[in-house]
């Protein structure tokens, strides 16, 4: 059973699903895969008929600290200051610094069709009173968060120490102060120089009555409150949080025994890696959520998302690399299961339901949208570096009709995102020039195997029934075979007869990128001896 159908089957009843994020800096796509699961997981609730309600929020009230000061967003001036209190760094009209990045990163949610039934920003919420009366228990029970973090997590707070962080009405610090001495209406708080190592607080002292946005609470006691005021059912969360003793022990303990609640459902996510590494904002590891989207189309960006279990970890690394065109592979191999097509390679036993969690709408029609054609992107990017074709026309004599009307937003969609790839993404590989005027010099190095292997590839050639990239690529492998040829050094003499250099983009997408007759000539030039003499 799909992972989502699972967890869906245990739930009964009205259901609350929430998340948040604290916009620290610049977004990273790895991000993403918190808000996709939990669309994926509202959906399947959705499909049994239960009233889900979808939350997410942004912990904007949160300071600028050290994990923001490590990316080049940060503004070292406000490091100490809430978020939501710091200008917005490149000045584009947001009000703060919070709005800003947190914008650029909610903003491709529609995007992927995710629709939050509402959005909340802890900043207003703090403002607005509804978060007094959880501060005032805290307080109440301040001992008994001490005891919390000492037992679950064996983190030590000092006697007198209280569970909030006071807003300084002198130099506007959250990160700098500390609170003790809850006398039931104000707390005594100092703002100190050193309590951190990155923000200097301002030395002022006094008591202030910690409520109406005067003050915050700590992070864990902020998560659960969220889960009490507003009734949240399923919080799934990253694996950093979910390890024993760490922040969701922490908040979980804090909901029973302080706000009187059970905690809501977990469900422990994996990393999105980068060379086997968590992607980090923090770190400056990862792309930015913002751009990946503006190159990777929602379909596909969902299925990176979806396609493996949430507890398994996702490799995803973009930069020179073809991981974006593997991604289109495999959203193109699984949609063609899905229509009944046979297709080679390993998939998801639940290949469908992977399929229909990648889609943006749930409620597409399946079976038309899988059976869409969808030309291969590899194909696509080769075919946007040869001058003068008619990609649509291309498109349509390799499919053998006209496409239709998805079929076509589908190849406007990858024409860009293949266009975005080249630009941004591709390694140097993938950037061709084809060497149409004469057979490259590079060429008069090929050996007689790798002549004798080109000269049968030009005889299939020229009786290829099919000139498609799939059909060509495996025209390739059988020449080789045929020649006892390495398949490397078989690709290596087709790049050095076309492209004029070792390596390329994949050679049988190559081939089908060129007319026939240009083809069936170069590979009869490069497999003569007679025109490979330096």
């Amino acid at each position: 059973m799909f992972w989502a159908d699972e967890l869906a089957e245990r739930l009964e009843g009205p259901q609350v699903v929430n998340d948040s994020k604290t916009p620290s800096g610049t977004v990273h796509v790895g991000s993403l895969r918190g808000p996709v699961i939990l669309d994926v997981i509202v959906r399947a609730l959705r499909a049994r008929d239960l009233p889900t309600t979808l939350l997410y929020g942004v912990d904007d009230l949160d300071p600028m600290d050290a994990q923001a000061m490590l990316t080049p967003d940060a503004t070292e001036r406000w490091m100490g200051a809430p978020l939501a209190n710091v200008p917005d760094p490149a000045g584009d009209c947001h009000p703060s610094y919070a709005r800003h990045f947190a914008a650029l990163f909610i903003d491709t949610f529609a995007g992927l069709g995710i629709l939050p039934d509402r959005y909340y920003w802890m900043s207003e919420i703090y403002q607005s009173g509804e978060v007094d009366p959880f501060i005032r228990t805290a307080l109440d029970r301040a001992e008994v968060v001490r005891d919390i973090y000492r037992r679950v997590s064996r983190v030590e707070r000092p006697d007198g120490w209280l569970p909030v962080h006071v807003i300084c009405p002198t130099c506007g610090k959250v990160g700098t102060t500390l609170a003790r001495d809850w006398d039931g209406e104000t707390v005594a708080f100092e703002c100190l120089p050193d309590l951190v190592t990155w923000a200097s607080g301002c030395s002022t002292t006094g008591r202030i009555a910690p409520f109406g946005g005067a003050a915050k609470l700590p992070w864990n006691l902020d998560w659960a409150v969220q889960w009490s005021m507003f009734g949240v059912t399923v919080e799934p969360c990253g694996k950093d949080l979910a390890t024993a003793g760490g922040s969701r022990d922490r908040s979980d303990a804090i909901a029973r025994e302080v706000f009187d609640r059970e905690p809501p459902l977990n469900f422990p996510y994996e990393f999105l890696n980068i060379g086997g590494r968590k992607m980090s904002s923090s770190k400056g590891r990862g792309a930015a959520a913002h751009e990946i989207a503006e190159v990777v189309p929602p379909e596909q960006l969902r299925l990176l998302m979806v396609r493996p279990r949430p507890n398994h970890a996702i490799e995803f690394d973009p930069d020179g690399t073809d991981a974006i065109p593997r991604l289109f592979d495999e959203s193109d191999r699984i949609a063609a299961a899905t229509a009944g097509r046979e297709v080679k390679g390993e998939l998801p036993t639940d290949h469908d339901r992977v399929f229909a969690a990648s889609l943006v709408d749930p409620g597409a029609d399946l079976p038309a949208t899988a059976a869409a054609y969808r030309p291969a992107f590899a194909h696509l990017a080769l075919l946007l570096q040869v001058p003068g074709v008619d990609l649509r026309a291309r498109v349509e004599a390799e499919k053998g009709e006209p496409l239709t009307d998805l079929e076509g937003r589908i190849l406007d969609e990858r024409t860009a995102a293949a266009r975005g790839w080249l630009d941004l993404y591709a390694p140097e590989r993938a950037r061709i020039v084809v060497q149409r005027d004469a057979l490259p010099s590079a060429a008069a190095g090929l050996d007689a195997d790798q002549r004798r292997a080109l000269a049968a590839l030009a005889e299939a050639a020229t009786e290829a029934q099919a000139w498609d990239g799939e059909s060509l690529q495996a025209a390739i492998f059988d020449a080789a075979r045929v020649a006892a040829l390495p398949a490397g050094r078989m690709f290596a003499a087709l790049y050095l007869s076309f492209l004029g250099q070792p390596s390329g983009p994949r050679a049988g997408w190559l081939l089908a990128s060129l007319p026939q007759d240009f083809v069936v000539d170069r590979l009869r030039a490069a497999s003569s001896p007679d025109t490979l003499t330096p």
